[in-house]
């Protein structure tokens, strides 16, 4: 049997957990005592608890027997605790008068008995009467007695509102779905934008409003807003059984604004709710706005859609809307018999028969934008100013001048024209004889093919050797054998391909001359360079440029110099990398081709510092269109304007990026585009996008086991979580990267700093200071002392919070012996002063806010000092008042007065200490007259 002392403990815990399955079980642990622990207050807080727990956690149905005990035990022995809760049972009045309208097996004439007995106990109570008439309103717009629930209206509207009035969210919320009832969807928007501005941190806001202005605002012709509005609500609801209802809003909506593929996302994420739905009402609602999502797939042909349920078999599309439809029409007419009208009915018959909205609006984070959503800062397409003319091709030439031809064009970049002159040979002389023309004709069918048709152009250039043999060009032959070692290396093998390539360019030494020379050399470089043998490709790649430079061929210069700033970039010697890329960029920009031109600026925009230079390269790149590269330039531009702090204009690339990679079947490297996406979400304040967006990505890095960038993206998420306000998500994600950063000490105190910090913020003090502890342990671990310093100050102030003084005492003693082991006064860094000086600062804090002055004394003596030397003016000026404090109280007010003179004569006008020490001086002096007195 627990005690009572236990039970309190439990409910305080059940206190601090989010709403759900979770409170519900601790706190129905509590109850399943709390009649023999023979404490009443403890009975009636339980329930008041599990009332309120019940409603918000999804299972209200529960709420109805506790509630009732809670009243009938306020009635039937009055008792000073009821005294401390009467504004919380009067406050659950108003929930209980909502719940009863969702359950059509409560006959009216109940709601309506609560009804009475809640004005009853409000006027007894002196409470006003805004609360009452609004649920009145509610109850009768429900039943659909139009007059009466309008007469209610306006009464709500006219009274007072007072402190059983609905927060500042939920009237205008309801006021909102009053006016978007009567198609007044600009006045909505303008009622409840102000109240979006505020501070809205009830159970049930800001999602509910949000979730009532998303029609209000894509009627009124603010899609992006009705766009926000719904992933900012979603994101809230999507957590809680109890907003099932909400949910299927959400859904309809998608249905109704051309998302009908992410409304199937949701619908597939929450169907199993269904099953355990927390009201008749809600499920009702949400399976009708689904039956209308999934008729809209239907009818665009869809309708075979698979969607999968728990615990039951497969359904299609068509087939759960029609269940769904007969579903939702079966409980109206519950509800319409329990009420008397038909209301009800033609509600949901209006859900089911809604037809889309007239304006489409984009609700994905990564959907590249509509028309109607307009564009996303898109780079600007440079003029290309090299255009490719088509071959000359003599009608009268000889196939050994065609062949000549075609080489010549290859050599000069020319590709369309070499590949002219290529099938002109086809269709004019076939398959030659004679075995060297063959071996000629064969070798340059061979580079026509795809760069990825390795095993083909490697099966061609086989022939072309062989040819070259039988045709006695044993130099050729060699040649075309580094070319097949070399289509070899690019396939991935790793043996015996070096020997070949080699082989070439030891022959071209001897008998080739500089062109020659400087394609072996600089083929055998690039083989090295993919075997990653670094030295040996650089030695190469020397011996190629010499050659290159010899020929006298400035396009093979500009090759080579293009070749060369990829190497250079993966041997570190960053400057001529870059000059390098440069250098081939400027040639092929004025020169052509375009495609050589693209590849130069990918590499160059890669490679260069400057931003201006970086951007203007990749903008040629985005504009060639071409399929390759497409991917890689939106992300390395992406990237590009995120470290320059542009990240609004990253956005756009990130978003192609991410359409790229899903067209692309690329789904890891999309991971990485939308963890990179969500960044640029983030840093431009779209937080709700950023969340979407990083769920996705951290999905992806899971499923291929990309480790570590999966941890980086739980921490963005967690962050994302906490500047959203769902500090129990953001919590959790803490919570779980301090144990996947088991070996990772450093990390792991990080990470737990900042559980502990949220911890802090959430007033749950003794589990801050166990946090703080844990990361401070973590980063001592580390070798981060001062880390682990600054972390146990942290402690002492979640400790002074928690009223736990002796642990803090014991912490006081231990950071002393910390600071012992490290360098004292000038020798110390400054941040160790500071952090001894604010330590002891804190440490003042706690005793003195337990009376405690003259033991604070010694431990503030010196801080001042230790923060002036580095500079913290300010600091020094808190902590000398505080010292200055506790030796006024503690007995010595000559001494603080002196202390605050001295202040005083050094402050500035406007010191932000300058107040506090003028009062605690005067109270110095008067304390100093009346011991001089006596």
């Amino acid at each position: 049997m627990k005690t009572a002392e236990e039970l309190w403990d439990l409910l305080h815990q059940a206190h601090e957990l989010p709403y759900g399955a979770a409170q519900i079980a601790l706190v129905e642990q509590v109850l399943r005592h709390v009649d023999t622990a023979g404490d009443p207050a403890l009975a009636f807080y339980s329930r008041l608890l599990a009332t309120t727990a019940y409603i918000y956690g999804g299972e209200p149905v529960k709420s109805f027997p506790t509630f009732s005990w809670c009243v009938a035990d306020f009635d039937r022995k009055p008792a000073p605790y009821h005294e401390r809760w009467t504004h919380n049972l009067l406050w659950l009045f108003k929930n209980m008068v909502s719940m009863l309208t969702k359950f059509p097996e409560v006959p009216l004439a109940r709601t309506h008995a609560v009804l009475d007995d809640m004005e009853r106990r409000y006027r007894e109570h002196g409470r006003g009467m805004q609360a009452v008439y609004k649920h009145r309103y509610l109850v009768a717009e429900h039943v659909g007695q139009t007059e009466e629930a309008q007469a209610w209206f306006d009464r709500w509207q006219a009274a007072p509102r007072d402190e059983l009035s609905d927060c500042a969210g939920c009237d205008p919320s309801s006021l909102a779905n009053h006016l978007i009832g009567q198609g007044r969807f600009a006045e909505a928007v303008e009622l409840a934008e102000p109240v979006l501005a505020g501070d809205l941190s009830c159970n049930e806001q800001p999602q509910s409003i949000l979730s009532e202005l998303m029609v209000a605002y894509l009627r009124s012709g603010h899609p992006a807003e009705a766009a926000d509005a719904h992933r900012r609500s979603y994101l809230i609801e999507r957590n809680n059984l109890a907003d099932l209802g909400g949910i299927g809003d959400h859904i309809a909506f998608c249905a109704r604004s051309g998302n009908e593929h992410r409304g199937l996302e949701i619908l597939q994420r929450h169907i199993d709710w269904l099953d355990r739905a927390p009201s008749p009402s809600s499920a009702m609602w949400f399976a009708a706005s689904s039956s209308l999502l999934l008729r809209r797939i239907t009818d665009r042909g869809h309708g075979d859609a698979v969607i999968r349920r728990t615990g039951r078999p497969d359904v299609t599309a068509a087939e759960l809307a029609g269940e769904l439809s007969a579903f939702a029409v079966e409980t109206a007419s519950r509800f319409d018999a329990r009420n008397g009208t038909t209301h009800q009915s033609e509600l949901i018959r209006r859900e089911l028969d809604a037809e889309p909205y007239e304006t489409v609006v984009q609700l994905s984070a990564t959907a590249r934008p509509t028309a109607a959503a307009g564009p996303i800062a898109a780079p600007p397409a440079p003029v290309v100013t090299v255009v490719e003319p088509p071959a000359e091709i003599p009608a009268e030439a000889s196939l050994a001048e065609l062949l000549d031809l075609a080489w010549q064009y290859h050599e000069n970049d020319r590709e369309a024209a070499r590949d002219e002159v290529t099938d002109a040979i086809g269709e004019r002389f076939g398959v030659p004889e004679e075995p060297l023309l063959a071996a000629r004709l064969c070798a340059l069918r061979g580079l026509r093919l795809p760069d990825d048709a390795h095993a083909e152009t490697i099966a061609v250039w086989e022939k072309a050797a062989d040819l070259f043999t039988e045709a006695g060009a044993a130099g050729e032959a060699i040649t075309m054998r580094a070319r097949i070692a070399a289509e070899r290396a690019n396939l991935g093998e790793r043996d015996g391909v070096v020997e070949p390539v080699q082989a070439d360019a030891d022959h071209q030494d001897q008998h080739g001359d500089a062109a020659r020379r400087a394609s072996a050399w600089l083929r055998l470089s690039n083989v090295l360079l993919q075997l990653e043998r670094l030295d040996e490709a650089t030695v190469a790649g020397d011996r190629a440029d010499e050659c290159a430079a010899e020929s006298g061929d400035p396009r093979r210069v500009a090759y080579h110099a293009m070749m060369r700033a990829r190497i250079r970039a993966m041997t570190h010697r960053h400057e001529e990398a870059v000059t390098a890329a440069r250098a081939a960029w400027d040639f092929y920009r004025e020169h052509g081709p375009a495609t050589m031109s693209v590849d130069a600026a990918m590499i160059f925009g890669q490679l260069t510092g400057d931003p201006v230079d970086a951007l203007a390269a990749f903008d040629e790149v985005v504009a060639s269109g071409l399929e390759g590269l497409a991917f890689p330039v939106r992300m390395q531009r992406g990237r590009l304007l995120l470290r320059h702090d542009r990240a609004g204009e990253a956005i756009g690339d990130l978003v192609e990026a991410v359409a790229l990679s899903t067209e692309q079947g690329s789904d890891e490297a999309g991971a990485f585009a939308r963890h990179e996406l969500a960044q640029a979400y983030r840093m431009t304040g779209r937080t709700a996008e950023a969340i979407e967006v990083a769920e996705e990505a951290l999905l992806g890095y899971e499923r291929f086991e990309v480790r570590e960038r999966a941890d980086d993206c739980r921490f963005l998420l967690a962050g994302l979580y906490e500047a959203f306000g769902d500090r129990n998500r953001a919590l959790a994600g803490y919570r779980d990267l301090i144990e996947r950063l088991a070996d990772n000490p450093a990390g792991r105190g990080q990470i737990a700093e900042r559980a502990g910090q949220l911890l802090y913020d959430m007033d749950r003090d003794s589990e801050a200071a166990l946090t703080f502890q844990a990361a401070a342990e973590a980063l001592r671990e580390s070798g981060d002392l001062v880390g682990e310093l600054r972390l146990l100050r942290r402690r002492l102030m979640a400790l002074n919070y928690a009223d736990e003084v002796p642990a803090a005492e014991e912490l006081i003693a231990l950071v002393a012996r910390r600071y012992a082991d490290l360098p004292a006064g000038p020798a110390a860094e400054p941040e160790v002063n500071w952090e001894r000086a604010i330590f002891a600062f804190e440490t003042g804090n706690l005793l003195m806010r337990r009376d405690r002055f003259a033991e604070a004394v010694p431990h503030l003596r010196g801080a001042p000092e230790l923060l002036r030397e580095i500079g913290a003016i300010q600091d020094a000026d808190r902590v000398t008042c505080m010292l200055a404090e506790a030796l006024l109280r503690s007995g010595s007010p000559e001494e603080a007065e002196e202390m605050l003179d001295t202040l005083m004569a050094g402050l500035a006008p406007d010191a932000p200490a300058r107040s506090l020490a003028e009062e605690l001086r005067t109270e110095a002096r008067d304390a100093k007259k009346g011991l001089n007195d006596r």
